[in-house]
């Protein structure tokens, strides 16, 4: 407290219950409590849903986004597309480096001729030091581009083994694609184990409560058992 406000506060021109309460910090607000992972997962809107490993109901909708054989056939679709465009990148980087090998030949034959020349001059001229140190020159030339070329002929190899290890992408989507092709099987298997011969718009409507259910919500009213009743009457 200050100097000032002691003085106010003296001369009674602050009151002391107010100056408390403005004063007094405020109760710190409760955080938000994350819901255990045990908890179940109340939303049911599609849009809203979030599929958790944690969550076992309700189930996931069936949503382009959690429908099995779609999600994998996208999978297999992009993979094939992005392999592809590898390749054709790949591709390019083994053209440009046969074409540096093929650019290399020509130099390193004049870089020979060149040896050649001044090392005949060397021998007829040995106090001539510029055909020495010309014929020095050369020699490192071709050394450096001995391991320039190198260079280009491992880089060519190694585009070859990555090629090769490309072609597993190609087994683990046939992988995939023998996935799906099981679980449509499945599905069809399903669809054909639970088929029924009477058409479900003609199927009578079960009861929503039935004694002894440990839940009482949606009971079936009064009307409804007479409009029950009334539908056996109809037929």
């Amino acid at each position: 407290m200050t100097q000032e406000e002691l003085d106010a506060l003296m001369s009674g021109d602050i009151d002391i219950d107010e100056a408390y309460e403005e004063s007094e910090p405020s109760a710190p607000q409760p955080e938000e409590e994350e819901p255990a992972a045990d908890e179940p997962y109340h939303e049911t809107n599609p849009d809203k849903y979030r599929v958790s490993a944690m969550n076992s109901w309700p189930p996931p909708p069936p949503t382009d986004d959690n429908k099995m054989v779609h999600q994998l056939d996208d999978v297999t679709k992009e993979s094939e597309q992005k392999a592809s465009e590898i390749f054709d990148l790949i591709e390019g980087i083994s053209n440009d480096l046969g074409k540096g090998e093929k650019e290399i030949k020509p130099i390193q034959s004049a870089i020979e001729s060149n040896i050649e020349l001044f090392t005949t001059l060397c021998e007829k001229f040995p106090h001539v030091d510029t055909f020495k140190a010309q014929l020095d020159k050369n020699v490192a030339a071709k050394e450096n581009l001995d391991g320039i070329l190198e260079i280009l002929q491992n880089g060519g190899d190694t585009i070859m083994n990555i090629m090769d290890i490309m072609q597993y992408q190609d087994i683990h989507r046939q992988k995939i694609e023998r996935v799906i092709n099981v679980m449509r099987a499945l599905s069809t298997y399903m669809n054909h184990l639970f088929a029924g011969k009477i058409d479900d718009s003609k199927r009578v409507s079960s009861a929503v409560h039935i004694h002894g259910d440990t839940t009482t919500e949606d009971v079936v009213s009064s009307d409804d058992i007479e409009a029950l009743l009334a539908s056996f009457g109809q037929k």
